[in-house]
């Protein structure tokens, strides 16, 4: 792939982000109203490692998932525009990949579906169908960290659009064989999926696989950049988490800082890697 078809990608993943954080400000209008009616209602508390400590001991409070969803867009957003200008010369082949880690997070936006359907009573197969997609731009998310540290361990892929499309179908038959019970939402905004265990496995599993494949590229390749990266990964991990999951405004101060700062030791060393090479 040429840099001028990665920078086009790029601004692809710019318009993507903006479009739904726009999409985000103007269903907050409608939403937003509903919110202390919905939480009497809810029947499930969403999981996750922040959860596991403070759902217990604080009610859901849907207007900080609406929060947290808004900051992962703009997230998404501000990140691809920074590594477009940053990158816009610079050939580095895990930036792409990292930038459709960030890109993943717009699809967060259609978590509003829910709340939305509260106003609108949309049939039940459009919350099905958000959901899907969800879930799809959630693993495409991690495969695609994956497969950056997979470069940057030293792993030689001349074709970047096979590697692409193979994420892209592996994520696809994952998000379209769940199970999705379009009936049940839980505090975080998301449709009940079936086997959470085993796609819970997947998501660690992967990113801890993730993170050690930056650490060895340290330790084969030479740069030291590689083991700041390898600990971005873990951070960005945990901030990812936590966002996603929190239904308690515990949720923004703890995971958007290890969000943010993750993702700035991962570019900003990828980018001080390549710079000089």
């Amino acid at each position: 792939m040429t840099l001028s078809d990665r920078n086009n990608i790029f601004k692809a993943g710019i318009i993507l982000s903006f479009l739904c954080f726009f999409i985000c400000i103007a269903a907050s209008i409608k939403t937003i109203p509903v919110y202390a009616l919905m939480e009497t209602e809810i029947t499930h508390r969403s999981e996750g490692i922040l959860q596991a400590f403070t759902r217990n001991f604080f009610d859901a409070k849907l207007l900080a998932v609406h929060f947290s969803i808004l900051v992962l867009v703009l997230y998404s957003f501000l990140t691809i525009m920074l590594n477009y200008y940053f990158f816009e010369k610079t050939m580095s082949p895990e930036i792409l990949f990292v930038v459709f880690f960030a890109a993943s997070f717009s699809l967060e936006a259609l978590r509003l579906i829910i709340p939305l359907g509260r106003v609108f009573d949309f049939p039940s197969l459009y919350a099905l169908t958000a959901s899907r997609v969800i879930l799809f731009g959630r693993f495409f998310g991690i495969f695609s960290l994956f497969t950056a540290s997979i470069y940057g361990a030293g792993y030689e892929m001349q074709r970047q659009r096979y590697v692409i499309i193979i994420i892209t179908v592996t994520s696809l038959l994952i998000a379209m064989g769940i199970p999705i019970d379009t009936q049940t939402w839980d505090s975080g905004f998301n449709m009940v999926i079936g086997y959470t265990a085993m796609f819970r496995v997947i998501d660690t599993g992967t990113f801890l696989i993730t993170a050690i494949s930056f650490f060895i590229a340290a330790w084969s390749r030479g740069p030291r950049g590689y083991v700041f990266i390898g600990a971005g990964s873990v951070l960005v991990f945990l901030g990812r988490n936590i966002l996603l999951n929190s239904d308690t405004w515990a949720g923004l101060p703890l995971g958007l800082p290890l969000l943010v700062v993750g993702t700035w030791l991962i570019c900003t060393n990828l980018h001080r890697i390549y710079l000089w090479l």
